[in-house]
Formats: C-alpha cells, structure tokens, sequence
C-alpha cells in the first residue's frame, strides 16, 4: 500500500539523495538528514548566516536542530512496506555535473573526458579504463562548461597559454597566431600562478590575523573603559554621601559625567568594533574563493577566473587601529574631595560652580592613516588643573643604578660595567647562588631604593620586555610565572609590546595604548606610594601608567627578557644616563 501512495523521492533528502536518517524539518518547510544540514551549515559558520539548500531562506541566528520524530517514524514504515528503487544516491542533483550518456533519469558524473568533451557516470566510464584507445584520453574530475575548454576557431581542446596575451590557445593557435608568443603548457603557467595564489592568500590570512589582533586590542580597551568607569562612579558616590545636601546637586553632575563619557566611548567602539568584524567576513570570504581555486584541478577553470580572484585587494574604509588608552579617574576624586575640606567656605557664601567639559574619546584621522583612540581622564578641567610635568623636573631625582650578576639568568649576558643585559642562545656560567633566577630570564639591580625619590631611564629592543621594581623577598626558583615581574603581590611591572603596554601587579592586567617608543622612564616616589612609567621623547615625557600602594620594604628594579628571539641581533635592556639622552637630543636639534 505504502509504494502506491509515496515514492521513494519523496523522502530523499535534497543533500545527500539518500533515504532520510534522523529527519529534521526548517523553519521554510523542508526536511533534510540531520547529519547533512549540519555539514551545510557548519561550512558558514565563519559568514554567521545559515540558508535553506532547496529554498535559500535565510536564518539568523543558526536554528537549533530537532528530530522530526513524525517524519521519522514515517520514513521507517516505507523503508519496512516500500519498494527498493535504483540507487538514488547515483542520481545528479541540482548542482552536480550529470551523466552525458544515461538515458532517463541522469546518474551523477564522476569523471569528464577532455578528449571526448563528456562527462561519465561510474558505470560509462569504464570504457575508459578499459578500452586500449581510451585509456589515454585525458580523465579529470567531473566538471561541467566543458565546452568552454575548446578553442572558438579551431574547436580544439585548449592545452596552452599565451603569456604574451594572456589568454588560453589551443596547439594550432600556438603554432599559427601565437607562434612569435610566448607560450607554456597549461599545467607550467598553472604551477607559476599557483605560487603568486599562495602568496595572495598569506596576504589575506595575514591581513585578517592583523584585524583579529585589532579588534581584541578594542575590545580590551573598552572592557578598561568600563571597569574604570564603575570602579570611579562608586568611589565618587562614596565621598559625596559624606558632603552636606549644599553639594548633592554636585554629586548629581558628576556622576551623569563619567556615565556619559562610558557611553560615549562604548557607542564609538562599537562601531569601530563592527566595521572590523565586516572586514574581517569580507577578507575570510574572499579567502574561501582562493582556497576554492587553489584546490581545483581544472588548470583551464583556474586560469580564467586567477585573474579577476586575484586583484589587488581594495582599500578598506577603515584604517589599522594604535590605540592609545589612558582611562583615569582620579581627578574627579581628588577634586572631589578637595570640596569636602572647604565645605565652610561653600556655606559661607562662596559661589562655587563645578563644570566638566566634554571628553574626547576617539579621534579619526583620513582614511589610510592610523585611527588614533585618545582615552583622556574623566575629570573636570575647573575640578583639578591636568598634571604638568616635564622631563627636566624628573632629572634632579636620578639615580645611578646597576645590575646584580647574582641574579641573573644564565642565559642573560651583562656588560657596559653591569648596565646593559642582552639575552643570548648560549648560557654564562654563572655560579650557583639563592638570588639567581634559575628559570625566567630576568636581573635585579644591586641597589635597593627606599625612603626617597628616584629616576631612572631604560632603552630596550624586545616586544614582551617587562620593566619593573621588586621586593627582596620576591621568588627566584619557582619553574612557572609566579616569580614574573608583576605575576605576585612582590613586585610591580610593565610589559611593552610596540604600542600596546601592560601594566601588571599580583596578575592583574591593565591594558594601555600609546606610541611605540623604545625608552621608558621610571619615576619612584616611595613615602608617597607612586611607581610611575613614562614614555620618553627628548625633554618630553607621556605618563603611561602609575602605581599607587604603600610600600613596606626597599624595591629593587628588575628586568624580564623574553627568550622568543636570541638570535636577533640585539636582545638587550640598558640602564641609559638621562642627562646624556637629553644633550644628544639638544644637539641634534640645533
């Protein structure tokens, strides 16, 4: 009875042809194999849209999939009461190339004949592997346009390429037409172009590495902005409860400030972040097109569509990102709490209005230049005059400082009487003592600074290089990161990677952006509980990040070289004279 109602077709699923397995249903109506519409889907993954096979109806996010269990147990009964048709798994779908011999219903191809200009099921092709005088015709795998594989003129199958014309020739064109050209076989212009292909896709790869390296540097940044900006409302909200109701309206303004410069800061990012998340599917699908290309063994297919595949890629509406991030908050709460001690010269009389002007987050340069993220402190510029400092106020408080060979790790050299350490392949066999570091490549200085003001300046060349201060006490023998420079509760760091800095203490990371700058000043004020990183740049000097703690003990400064390059040709970190860099600069600019 079931063979008289149903065929067999209809319940075939439209992907692999086959009888349906764990039927599921979408959405638009049609039934697929579980295992198959998964297989579909995950191969667009990467686009974040899922369509139907048969309908192309698209779906947003991708559906949860469910076993038609009605289906199901339909499908069983026709296995169990249903006639067993031909194999329908042979049978040429919408999109595969068919059988140019079968009669009827067209079984799927499996080979095409670039001598006889057809394509064969499994069972037509066997003359071709049988037959004497076919087995050296010319066997790929099924593809469909073969006519296109023939030359217009002479009908002949095209086997050359004219690299004078750029174009594919058949033999006669090649001894005729093109025989003053230059012309190769198709499989060695194939071979040449499949190298530029490679090359192209390591450009694509590599530009959407660079975009993914971005986007995450954006997202930190504005994960900083955030945690700042809920770290800041609470401290303020936490002083004015303390201020009489003279100041609530205060309270009220500044509180409405900080919300509003995280909100604009977010609505920016956000944008940034989606048009590089566009570029990115943009790069990924034309990826896809060149991996597609690179794999096909049609040198003719290959050939005609390199050209237009390969084109150099447009320039992108959105420029390569340096973020440059200072979020601080510490102005308003000083200010703040600057108010609260003159609360009697508020009720007195005195007219006090606080205004906050607008903060820039983000400026735009022209398109193909960088986009630079300016992260300015929350503050007010009539709360609390911006701190100005220059380098000159910095070099009454310098120090002269060396390092420690009893510290080092062997495989950090020093020389320059003990101010420069460079990190090589081959060890120093330096005797065994308490205070080495036996496993991360990091030196301590010998002085131990406490009680007053210091300044000191370093020069280095490594990505990953950590500057940073210690306690005696920190560990030296530990195998994993604890005993880093900012990995515990010991020590303070910076970790310098070009224009994106971390600052670290007991594994907490701060991210900060700035400009890529090889010297850094170090400025210790040790009774007022200050560690401060500067970048420096002739007599000017950018505050990068400070540390603000009370300190127990002396602090020794320390250095981390990362082992990822010793074969550079300079790994090294040096104590450098402040004075000497500032003369240098002077002169040079005169």
């Amino acid at each position: 009875m079931a063979s008289n109602l149903w065929s067999e077709e209809q319940f075939s699923c439209p992907v692999c042809l086959e009888i349906l397995k764990d039927p599921i249903t979408t959405a638009c109506g049609h039934s697929y194999c579980m295992g198959c519409i998964k297989n579909c889907w995950d191969q667009t993954d990467h686009t974040g849209v899922y369509s139907c096979p048969q309908c192309r109806e698209t779906f947003t996010p991708r559906p949860v999939l469910r076993r038609n269990t009605m289906l199901a147990e339909v499908v069983e009964k026709f296995k169990k009461t249903g006639i067993n048709p031909p194999p329908v798994q042979s049978y040429a779908g919408p999109s595969d190339v068919s059988c140019d011999v079968c009669t009827g219903r067209n079984f799927k191809a499996v080979k095409s004949c670039l001598t006889c200009l057809a394509s064969y099921c499994e069972i037509h092709i066997k003359p071709h592997y049988e037959a004497a005088a076919l087995k050296r015709h010319k066997l790929v795998n099924a593809t469909g346009n073969l006519e296109q594989k023939l030359c217009a003129e002479h009908q002949k199958v095209l086997e050359v390429f004219c690299r004078t014309d750029q174009t594919c020739i058949c033999l006669l064109c090649a001894d005729k037409k093109h025989k003053p050209h230059d012309t190769v076989s198709s499989e060695t212009e194939r071979a040449e172009k499949q190298t530029q292909l490679g090359e192209k896709q390591r450009e694509i790869q590599q530009k959407i590495q660079e975009r993914l390296r971005e986007l995450k540097l954006l997202k930190q940044a504005l994960e900083s902005i955030k945690r700042s900006a809920r770290k800041e409302i609470k401290e303020s909200k936490k002083i004015f409860n303390e201020l009489i109701r003279s100041i609530e309206k205060i309270r009220s303004e500044v509180t409405e400030l900080i919300g509003a410069n995280e909100k604009a800061a977010v609505n920016q990012a956000e944008g940034f972040m989606k048009k590089l998340e566009q570029e990115i599917a943009e790069l990924r699908r034309r990826n896809a097109e060149l991996k597609q290309l690179s794999e096909t063994e049609d040198h003719i297919h290959f050939l005609q569509n390199f050209k237009s595949l390969c084109a150099p890629l447009e320039a992108g509406d959105l420029p390569s990102i340096i973020a440059n991030s200072d979020i601080s908050f510490g102005a308003v709460r000083k200010a703040v709490s600057e108010l609260k001690d003159h609360i009697e010269d508020f009720c007195k009389g005195e007219l006090v209005k606080i205004s906050v002007n607008e903060t820039t987050f983000y400026t735009l340069r022209p398109v193909s230049s960088d986009i630079v993220i300016n992260v300015d402190e929350f503050g007010a510029h009539n709360l609390q005059a911006a701190e100005s400092r220059t380098r000159a106020e910095f070099l009454k408080y310098s120090c002269q400082l060396t390092l420690d060979p009893n510290t080092a790790n062997k495989y950090l050299w020093l020389s320059e009487g003990n101010r420069k350490v460079t990190c090589k392949e081959e060890t120093q066999s330096y005797p065994d003592h308490p205070d080495r570091f036996d496993y991360w490549e990091q030196v301590l200085c010998r002085e131990g600074l406490s009680g007053t003001r210091c300044y000191w300046e370093i020069e280095y060349s490594l990505v990953g290089t950590c500057i940073g201060v210690t306690y005696k006490g920190i560990s030296t023998k530990a195998r994993d990161g604890s005993c880093g420079l900012g990995n515990n509760d010991k020590s303070w760091g910076l970790y310098c990677f070009g224009s994106s800095y971390t600052a670290r203490h007991s594994s907490d990371d701060i991210m900060k952006f700035g400009p890529d700058c090889h010297r850094i000043g170090v400025y210790l004020d040790f009774n007022a509980g200050t560690l401060s990183f500067y970048i420096v740049s002739s007599d000017k000097i950018t505050l990068m990040h400070r540390f603000q703690t009370t300190f127990t003990e002396p602090l020794y400064p320390g250095f981390y070289l990362p082992f990822h390059n010793p074969s550079a040709d300079d790994n090294s970190v040096s104590l450098v004279s402040p004075n000497l860099f500032c003369a240098e600069d002077i002169h040079g600019m005169s």
